[in-house]
């Protein structure tokens, strides 16, 4: 590879990645946007330019200024609480312990009518965690890329009342969710704390969005655990917000390192970073029943028609998990 070849990459990566940079976080509207975008581009086809002259100082020094201040304002960017947000991430979920008892507040109950219109309903909700009894994974895909989808942790107790996680952009009024937006700081992190007939509902029903559960391998102390440990995230977001990025901090690598704290130890895998391979990972790590072969378990844990067919049910979280093999 030549000299100018080697040198152009190093400027052209970085500017593709500035440019979305400007797009997704530059104030102001699109027509702004666009001529941000465009006076960069056009700085740094000049950078470009001047490699294929010969000038490798003046292309690789100035572009590499001009970078810096980039990279300096991108750090300066922080989350924020404060925002116009969306009707469904608007309250934030977090709790308090008290002994064995736990109390949510902000737990999102909605009736869904269609995807964007609801019957809004925040609730507090209150757990006694001697009756945790079992923990469900359920993995949500709405495209044919099978490595995206969305994960929920739900948490059944043996009076039969389940309560629902779901690690989720919080993203502002105007704005919709986009998977490059979220490498470049479009979206705050939000842990919903939900009831199954809202936020499974939602995805069965409603998006229409194919939808399979599993029942995880946990110990009693380790599921307890778990619980704690997303109340302890949902309460410290409440305190410090953070960004949400679509592949290092999603609904699956928050998970991953709350098990990790909790076991101990848990090999990674790049499957972690993807929600649509993580029935493969939680597999491959003895966190789901072996008598079964995974293909079997996808099978059985299919939930979206059984869920179409209890729609109206009283016993919703009860009919989705006809069929589902337990412990």
């Amino acid at each position: 590879m030549s000299r100018t070849v080697l040198a152009t990459l190093l400027v052209a990566l970085p500017a593709m990645w500035g440019a979305l940079a400007l797009w997704f976080q530059m104030p102001g509207g699109r027509a702004t946007k666009w001529a941000g975008v465009t006076l960069w581009t056009a700085v740094s086809a000049a950078a470009v330019t001047a490699l294929w002259q010969g000038r490798f100082a003046l292309g690789l020094s100035g572009f590499a200024l001009l970078f810096a201040v980039l990279l300096l304002w991108w750090q300066r960017l922080r989350p924020s609480n404060d925002r116009i947000w969306a009707g469904d991430v608007a309250e934030m979920s977090n709790g308090t312990v008290d002994g064995n008892r736990v109390t949510l507040h902000n737990v999102r109950n909605f009736e869904w009518h269609t995807p964007t219109e609801y019957k809004p309903r925040w609730e507090t909700r209150s757990y006694d965690l001697d009756r945790l009894v079992m923990v469900d994974m359920i993995i949500s895909y709405w495209t044919p890329r099978r490595a995206i989808a969305h994960m929920l942790i739900s948490f059944g107790f043996d009076g039969g009342e389940h309560v629902v996680f779901s690690v989720e952009i919080r993203r502002e009024s105007h704005k919709t969710y986009s998977e490059i937006g979220g490498f470049f700081k479009e979206f705050e992190l939000s842990i919903i704390a939900a009831d199954e007939r809202d936020v499974v509902r939602l995805r069965t029903n409603v998006r229409r969005e194919e939808t399979y559960l599993y029942r995880l391998r946990l110990p009693g102390p380790a599921m307890r655990s778990l619980f704690l440990a997303y109340i302890a995230e949902a309460n410290r977001l409440v305190e410090v917000p953070r960004f949400y990025h679509t592949v290092t901090v999603n609904c699956t690598t928050l998970v991953y390192h709350m098990m990790k704290r909790i076991l101990g130890s848990l090999a990674f895998s790049y499957r972690v970073l993807f929600p649509g391979y993580m029935p493969d990972y939680v597999y491959s790590v003895g966190g789901l029943d072996r008598r079964y072969s995974l293909e079997e378990l996808r099978s059985l844990g299919f939930i979206s028609e059984r869920a179409r067919k209890a729609d109206r049910s009283e016993s919703f979280s009860a009919d989705i998990r006809q069929g589902v093999p337990g412990l």
